[in-house]
This record gives C-alpha cells, sequence and structure tokens, in this order.
C-alpha cells in the first residue's frame, strides 16, 4: 500500500503565505518545494563542469552553455577545460591548478577567464574538486562556475575610485606643500659675516602646519629673527601664520624692540582669541646687530622654548631668559629682553617643540636622557647639542636632520629649525 505523502515532513509556509487549508493548499506547496534534480541543474545560477582527468569535458551544464554560446555537441567529448580559457588562463591552469589538483584534490575560488563562441571574454570565479571511486582512484573532476562580471565591474569601479583619490590625494599635497612654501622665506637672506640656516619639517603631506621662521633686514645694519608656532593646522593655522608673519615684520619696522614687538602681536591675535577661534601661538623674537667680530643679538619670547646657545669653547646650554606668557591669551602682558653676545664660532639654535616632542624609540642610544614619558624630550637635545658644539649653524641644522629621521615615526609634529652663528676667519662669507 503506498505511503500518504502528507504523513511526510515539510517545511511550513514562508510567513505571510495564504493558509487556506486542504488538499489544494498542500498541492501547491509541494510542487513549489518540488525539484527536478536534472532540471537543477541544468538551470543552475551557476556552471556546472565535469571533465575526465586529461581534461576533456565529459559534462557541462545549460547554463553555462548559455554564457559560452556553444551547443552541447560541440564541447562534450571534443574540447577540454582549457580549451575555453584565454590564452594567459590556459598557461595557468596547465601550470598551476592542474598540478595543485593532483596533489590537493581541490582549488577554490580562482579568478580566470572564459571565452565565448563569438571570441568576448567572460570573467569567472572557478572551484574544482576531484571526484574518486570508492578505492579512492580518481576519476572526474567536477567545477563549478561563477559568473564574475557583476564582481569586475565593481573591482574595475573600486580602482577607478582609487586612482581618482590617489590623484586628488596627490593635488591636495602638491597645494598643501606650495601654500607651506609661501608662509616660510625661500631663501634665507645673506648677512655679512653671519652663518644662518633653517630647516622645515611637516609631519604630515596633506595638512597644513603652523611652525614658522624668519630672517629678515632692518633699517641700519639690523637684521630680525623670529620663530615660532602656532596652535592648530590647517588652512586655519596657515591664515593665522600669515598674519603673525605680517604683523611681526611691520611692527619691527617701527619699534625694533623684541618686548614691544611682541606686545603688538599679542593685541592683534587677542583680538581674535575673543571672538571665537581662541587663536594663540608661542614665538620668540629678535634682533642682530654686528658688533666688532661678532653679533649683539636682543631676543623676547612668548611661551616659547629658550634656544639653545653653542660656545666656541664646546659648551652648550639652554640660553637663561624669561619664558614670556603666549601670545594672544591675554590682554596685559609683560615682556623681557634677553641681550647676548655671538662670538666667532658661537652658534644659536632656536627650534619649535616637534623636536623635543618627538617620541624617542627605546633602542636610541640617547635613550637613558629622554623624558619619562617617552618624548626625546630637553635634556637629550642639551645633551645632543653638547657632543655637537662647537658647530656651524650649517652643520648644526644638518645634524638635527639627521637626528629627527633618526626618530623615524616619532616624529608627530611639524618641526621648524633656524640656526645663527658668527663666522670665524677659517669660515669666511662664500663668494656671491
Amino acid at each position: 500500500m503506498g505511503r500518504d505523502r502528507r504523513d511526510e515532513p515539510i517545511d511550513p509556509p514562508a510567513p505571510g503565505a495564504a493558509a487556506t487549508g486542504g488538499e489544494t493548499d498542500y498541492a501547491v506547496f509541494s510542487s513549489l518545494i518540488e525539484d527536478n534534480a536534472e532540471d537543477l541543474y541544468e538551470n543552475a545560477p551557476c556552471g556546472y563542469l565535469s571533465t575526465l582527468l586529461d581534461g576533456r569535458i565529459a559534462k557541462i551544464n545549460k547554463t553555462l552553455l548559455n554564457w559560452l554560446g556553444y551547443s552541447r555537441d560541440e564541447l562534450v567529448g571534443r574540447r577540454s577545460f582549457s580549451d575555453l580559457l584565454n590564452v594567459g588562463g590556459k598557461l595557468y591552469y596547465e601550470t598551476h591548478l592542474a598540478p595543485l589538483l593532483s596533489m590537493q584534490g581541490e582549488v577554490g575560488g580562482v579568478a580566470l577567464e572564459l571565452q565565448a563562441a563569438d571570441g568576448t571574454r567572460l570573467p569567472v570565479l572557478v572551484t574544482s574538486a576531484v571526484k574518486t571511486d570508492d578505492a579512492g582512484e580518481p576519476i572526474l573532476i567536477r567545477t563549478t562556475i561563477f559568473d564574475a562580471r557583476d564582481r569586475r565591474a565593481y573591482e574595475r569601479e573600486l580602482l577607478r575610485a582609487r586612482e581618482e583619490g590617489d590623484r586628488e590625494r596627490a593635488r591636495l599635497q602638491d597645494l598643501v606643500a606650495t601654500l607651506q612654501r609661501s608662509l616660510l622665506p625661500p631663501v634665507l637672506p645673506v648677512v655679512p659675516g653671519l652663518d644662518a640656516a633653517a630647516y622645515y619639517y611637516a609631519a604630515s603631506p596633506d595638512e597644513l602646519g603652523g611652525d614658522f621662521y624668519d630672517l629678515f633686514p632692518l633699517s641700519g645694519l639690523s637684521w630680525g629673527l623670529f620663530l615660532g608656532d602656532v596652535c592648530g593646522k590647517g588652512a586655519r593655522a596657515a591664515a593665522l601664520t600669515s598674519l603673525i608673519r605680517y604683523t611681526l615684520r611691520t611692527a619691527a619696522v617701527y619699534d625694533g624692540d623684541p618686548a614691544t614687538v611682541l606686545r603688538t602681536l599679542n593685541t592683534a591675535l587677542h583680538e581674535q582669541y575673543l571672538n571665537d577661534d581662541r587663536s594663540f601661538c608661542t614665538v620668540i623674537f629678535g634682533v642682530l646687530r654686528p658688533d666688532g667680530d661678532g653679533f649683539t643679538m636682543t631676543l623676547a619670547r612668548g611661551g616659547h622654548a629658550a634656544p639653545l646657545l653653542m660656545r666656541a669653547d664646546g659648551s652648550a646650554d639652554y640660553l637663561p631668559m624669561p619664558l614670556g606668557p603666549l601670545i594672544g591669551a591675554w590682554a596685559d602682558v609683560v615682556f623681557t629682553t634677553t641681550t647676548i653676545r655671538l662670538n666667532p664660532a658661537d652658534t644659536l639654535l632656536l627650534f619649535t617643540d616637534g623636536l623635543t616632542e618627538a617620541r624617542a624609540p627605546a633602542t636610541e642610544a640617547r635613550a637613558p636622557t629622554t623624558d619619562p614619558s617617552g618624548r626625546y624630550g630637553d635634556e637629550a637635545l642639551r645633551a645632543f647639542a653638547r657632543e655637537l658644539a662647537p658647530s656651524t649653524a650649517a652643520a648644526a641644522v644638518t645634524a638635527i636632520i639627521s637626528l629627527l629621521d633618526s626618530l623615524g615615526e616619532g616624529r608627530q609634529d611639524d618641526t621648524a629649525v633656524l640656526a645663527l652663528g658668527a663666522r670665524t676667519a677659517d669660515n669666511p662669507m662664500p663668494s656671491a
């Protein structure tokens, strides 16, 4: 007696399906879940291919035939799977995939291109497995092929977007570099008897920094100089840097006293600070005057690190001078000047905190003198200067560049360096 199929377990209808009950509902539902195995093979949403061990096609489904534009008789028993591949794919299959199949018994997710009957190419993803008999001997290779045209188009679009992004970034970096150069002197002016050198390290090629320096002529034989660091980065920092450079240069022309120049700058920045952008900076400003075989330099600083003075006798230390307040943070501020003499072979090194706040590598030879926080630190820089002294300005800047390079990824902020030294008879002015 035949078994009633209604007694067989079946999956419940999908949510929302009509539930009227009875034989009619069961028949409809049953017809939905019954699939003819041959029809499922022939019309699957992927290509199926079976080949003999020598690669000849033994069986192929209708889906793959439709993709390629061949009839079954044109391929079965007449062509091999590698015949369906483009030249590069055929070479790759014979030299890599076939040996891998032989050794591993399967390969999966390999990107290849099939060549259709009309010559067009079809990008596909191929997975193959070796079928064995009961004794474990290989008898067939079964291959599943997925159409990768949409994926290939997606990958091309991703590549196009990435290339466009790279071009945009290159344009941005070029713009940033151009703007950054405009905020720094293209070259330092030639000052008789003075050895001057400068360097600027940009921590990011994509973002404008706020470090700045300058050396420029004033009335008579005096020269103005400054170095500082703006709070923040980007376009806002660049605009503030431009304002600072213009204000310092202009103020110095009217009154060369460094304390007065910094007060003028403080007034200009404090007006913006009170508005909405909290604009402030640290800066050190000085006036340089020839004095016999050397120079007299008068300096004032507002919240900035003290410069290092390397003497001709090989000593080196931070210049003792009042710190002064941040520029722009308060209205009523007082700055105090300090005057020093640069004798022949003396060099003054001004720098921004990107140098001392860089992270020192654990294996760095100077690590014992670094700050406990892991920064390179003021003490390490002092020790570095003492090893370097005496030094010319150019040699000092070259040494600082090497130091920054040695810190590698620890360089997390922009760094500006300005070195000024009095020339000696052994280090005369270069000829024009």
